[in-house]
């Protein structure tokens, strides 16, 4: 390991600033969402994206090194303890309202970069244990089925009609957030009973892995509610629908208006590295782990982050990924900005269907 990797450990400023928020309150309670969504994207702007990639040498030395993954195993007790700390502090102290919206944002926050980005990394690794530990972490985002529908349905169907994570050109964020969760939702469960039709196993049964989480993600609620009151219980669901609706900005702006072409009827063009938005920019790279670099993850899903490679053919975005998010919550900017980027061909495929 060389001191350079030692850049991941600045990712750590989220929650560091959450646990300021909680335990000082006041404007700092803002902290983690301003860090995210004022100071990164002008940072990204300032500062030129980087390409380039590792040697092989570095990347055989990268792959070894068990710092890469502890560091993303240390996200669960972090998550969950900043999550009992929120949830203590805004139920059971005077806190203001102001406050409390600033700790939901916050924590919101923590919830879908801290939480829902590491376990998306990990669910695609073929380590059970790293598995659990990805569903561990959607968890508190009441979103485990992510797990299912992303691995199994979006990087089979990305870029298509037929993947509700893949943004239609035009398309704005708000409709986009409303189509892509309850649709995702949906595939989810039929991906599931698919499953277990093919295999022969019953789909009322504990082996369905959407009724589990489904059980699961009820047991995680009721305990919240037992312990933190009714006012815990809403607190804890907020920050949870800011976590997931954090996830699907992402998404939102990682496949906007890429499509593949219908080869025959049900049957696509194979991904290649045009159909992902990728970005360069630093900040991003640092506090994602590397998922602005889209277009390696999906040619291959199993690469590790700190693996991934910078793919000079895939449509590059004009900003990091903090920035976009901002840039796509005001639909005519963002479609001035990125429509003339989408390929022209895409473009022609996006009116035809």
């Amino acid at each position: 390991m060389k001191a350079i990797d030692l850049k991941y450990l600045i990712a750590y400023l989220m929650p560091l600033l959450a646990l300021l928020g909680i335990l000082a309150g006041h404007f700092w309670s803002y902290g983690t969402a301003l860090l995210a969504f004022v100071i990164l994207p002008l940072v990204e702007v300032l500062a030129p994206a980087q390409g380039g990639n590792y040697t092989d040498e570095d990347k055989k030395l990268r792959g070894s090194s068990k710092y890469y993954d502890w560091l993303l195993y240390s996200h669960v007790p972090l998550l969950y303890g900043l999550i009992a700390g929120f949830l203590y502090r805004a139920s059971f102290t005077a806190v203001e309202s102001w406050e409390v919206v600033g700790m939901v944002l916050s924590m919101g926050v923590v919830v879908g970069t801290f939480g829902i980005n590491v376990a998306h990394e990990l669910g695609h690794r073929s380590n059970r244990k790293e598995r659990i530990i990805s569903q561990i972490l959607l968890l508190p985002a009441l979103y485990m089925h992510f797990y299912v529908e992303h691995n199994r349905g979006h990087h089979r169907y990305v870029s298509t009609r037929n993947d509700p994570a893949t943004a239609r050109y035009g398309e704005n964020i708000y409709l986009f957030w409303l189509r892509s969760a309850a649709t995702g939702y949906r595939s989810a469960w039929k991906i599931e009973f698919l499953r277990l039709q093919k295999q022969a196993i019953p789909i009322y049964s504990r082996q369905n892995n959407m009724i589990v989480f489904t059980i699961i993600q009820l047991i995680y609620l009721v305990i919240i509610w037992s312990v933190f009151g009714i006012v815990g219980l809403s607190y804890a669901i907020l920050i949870g629908v800011v976590g997931f609706l954090l996830l699907e900005s992402i998404n939102y702006i990682e496949h906007y208006g890429l499509l593949r072409k219908e080869i025959s009827s049900g049957q696509y063009e194979k991904v290649t590295e045009l159909h992902s938005w990728e970005s360069n920019h630093d900040m991003g790279r640092i506090f994602l782990y590397e998922l602005t670099r889209h277009a390696h993850h999906h040619l291959k899903a199993s690469v590790k982050y700190q693996l991934l490679d910078h793919l000079e053919d895939a449509p590059q975005l004009p900003t990091g990924y903090p920035g976009m998010i901002i840039m796509a919550l005001v639909p005519p900017l963002f479609y001035r900005i990125m429509n003339p980027r989408v390929p022209a061909e895409m473009r022609a495929l996006a009116l035809q269907s």
